[in-house]
């Protein structure tokens, strides 16, 4: 496994944690310091100077009379305050009288400059509106400073035990960092269904390996689970999830050691492959992957067989490039797909082309369903002895305005890859329906009109709506119209194909199952099914006269006996026509009747005013 490492800010960011709690604590003492320090230097001064206006008020007479012995005496109270360092009284010339010098005191408190030891107060000493003098103290900031380092020293204990009791958050906040760092990069690199890498482990494992320029071999085998919406429909969400998980599993178990294994999305899984010897080595893997799930699947008290298309491409044998590894191993796992799925096809340069050119093909056809090149053709089917007109089949064509016309068997499939079916099946609904009300006015009576529906439509929701909406927009009965479902498609989703018919049928419409006896379905799962008609595949009935007879004489029996209307396709000689009708076919439709035709051929050709619009007897 390789990609780039993850950078990690969360350990980073738990281990500044410490020095951070101790800077805002040092930050927030410092603050707290400061204002304790103006909070407790303002109340000494406010009480130095209250005893300098006492001592001002007691010194007016001393001053007046020039009584240095009073004025000694007033100054010598300040022996009781030993904030007081020292003293004096000066009279309004400056001159001094007394002075008062604290045991305490220092040179830093003496004179007239105060420095940060201590601070000057001065009140004036009045007789009315005559200035006499003034009271100097000096006094000693030391009470502060021992109060402020009593305060450092509380705050200092209780940031230590604070400090003493957050380590063990601390500790466990790192770790929840650590947890859900780790939990988060598994997360961004693993899938959290299935536990194996994803996608964005995927494309940093190739882009790792493009960038260290190896000539290494390597093999990118990828991955998709066929017909898994059937599944995941059938058993719900969890249902898928755990099927999923089960095939991640088993993935695993069979790739080597030296493999990875991503789950890119949805039902879609990739194995990166080295050392690779040759391609052999990357086929043994992709062999042992179909053995693993071949074994069947047990969810939810059933049993399911599950089966994968798996495309392998080469590096560098297949490209140059290591970024051209993923597209090469999807287009060959559409070729697997193409060619029945459940197999393993290797990258060919031509799949390339072909790709290229379905790609411009479905632009051509999201163009054409725009620019109306899209149009419907009409085959007949009639009464099997009497040549009667009994049902008109719409057939889907395409001229393309630089190609020509396209055969339905070229474009219908990258219809259907690219789910422009579904808009395209829409159109061909209400054209059908708008016709058929238009032929209802020339007098066609009797007959109904019949039209595909793919496997994509089947799995539309809106089918139904669409259907309804057709009908009575153009004014057309809904028993008028019979919709063709084809075998194969019925029987891959039994539950869900039972559920659709039997809503659509309650809506009066006729139904029938079209190319009957490629999917091999039974009398008593025929018996379950709300259908009116059977089409029996035209590869039986090429081969009538032949090894054809015996089983189309037995599924008109089996259809007979259920009570279904039966059609033959494909009928192109006298011989068939005439073996059929003899066996009680009831219907026939092919070449030997009429090809598909335009609207306005057909009208000319069935014309029901005309008498010779019948087939040849």
């Amino acid at each position: 496994m390789i990609w780039h490492p993850v950078e990690r800010l969360g350990p980073r960011l738990a281990r500044s944690n410490l020095p951070a709690v101790i800077l805002v604590l040092a930050l927030a003492g410092a603050v707290l310091a400061l204002l304790q320090y103006f909070g407790l230097r303002s109340e000494l001064l406010e009480n130095a100077n209250a005893q300098a206006r006492i001592v001002a008020l007691n010194s007016t007479a001393a001053l007046m009379f020039d009584d240095r012995a009073v004025a000694q005496e007033t100054l010598d109270a300040f022996s009781a305050s030993a904030a007081v360092h020292s003293a004096r009284l000066e009279d309004a010339a400056g001159r001094v009288l007394a002075t008062y010098t604290s045991p305490a005191a220092d040179a830093h408190t003496i004179g007239d400059i105060c420095e940060l030891h201590c601070v000057r107060v001065t009140a004036p000493i009045e007789y009315g509106d005559e200035r006499l003098g003034a009271v100097v103290l000096h006094v000693s900031l030391e009470r502060v400073y021992r109060r402020l380092l009593g305060f450092g020293g509380a705050f200092l204990l209780a940031a230590l035990v604070a400090l003493g009791l957050s380590l063990p958050l601390l500790a466990r906040m790192r770790a929840r960092i650590r947890s859900a760092e780790a939990r988060l990069e598994y997360l961004a690199h693993h899938d959290a269904v299935t536990g194996q890498r994803n996608r964005n482990a995927f494309n940093a494992a190739l882009q790792a390996v493009h960038s260290s320029g190896t000539q290494e071999s390597y093999a990118l085998l990828q991955l998709d689970m066929d017909r898994f919406k059937e599944i995941n429909d059938t058993l719900g969400h969890f249902g898928g999830d755990e099927l999923l998980r089960q095939v991640g599993t088993r993935l695993h178990a069979a790739i080597r050691a030296s493999d990875t294994l991503f789950r890119l999305g949805g039902d879609e899984f990739a194995v990166l492959m080295r050392p690779v010897v040759s391609p052999t080595s990357a086929g043994a893997v992709a062999e042992r992957i179909l053995t693993q799930l071949a074994a069947p699947f047990h969810l939810q008290g059933q049993e399911f067989h599950v089966t994968a298309s798996l495309g392998i491409s080469v590096y560098p044998q297949d490209s140059a490039d290591f970024h051209d590894l993923p597209g090469n191993a999807d287009a060959a796992m559409y070729e697997a797909k193409r060619h029945g799925r459940n197999r393993v096809a290797f990258f060919d340069p031509r799949l390339r082309e072909a790709m290229a050119e379905r790609l411009r093909l479905q632009s051509d056809l999201r163009r054409a369903l725009e620019h109306d090149e899209l149009s419907l053709h009409y085959q007949a089917q009639v009464d099997t002895r009497t040549g009667a007109l009994t049902g008109i089949e719409a057939l889907l064509r395409w001229a393309h305005p630089t190609l020509g016309p396209i055969s339905p068997a070229t474009f219908v499939p990258v219809a259907e890859e690219s789910g422009l079916i579904v808009p395209i099946g829409r159109w061909v609904i209400d054209e059908a329906c708008r016709q058929f009300a238009a032929w209802r006015q020339a007098g066609f009576d009797g007959v109904c009109m019949a039209v595909n529906v793919s496997v994509r439509q089947t799995r539309d929701e809106q089918l139904p709506a669409v259907i309804d909406a057709a009908l009575a927009t153009h004014g057309m009965a809904a028993h008028c119209l019979e919709l063709e479902i084809t075998e194969s498609v019925l029987m891959e989703q039994t539950d869900l194909a039972i559920a659709l018919l039997a809503r659509l049928r309650a809506r009066g419409l006729r139904l029938a199952i079209d190319d009957f006896g490629t999917g091999y379905s039974s009398m008593a799962y025929l018996q379950r099914l709300p259908i009116d008609t059977l089409k029996i595949d035209m590869a039986f009935v090429r081969e009538i006269p032949g090894d054809g007879e015996a089983i189309t004489t037995a599924i008109l029996a089996m259809a007979h006996q259920l009570g279904l209307c039966v059609v033959a396709e494909g009928v192109e000689t006298e011989a068939q026509h005439d073996f059929l009708r003899e066996a009680g076919c009831n219907q026939i439709q092919g070449y030997r009747i009429a090809r598909p035709l335009p609207p306005e051929a057909f009208l000319q050709r069935w014309d029901p005013r005309v008498e010779t619009s019948r087939a040849p007897p």
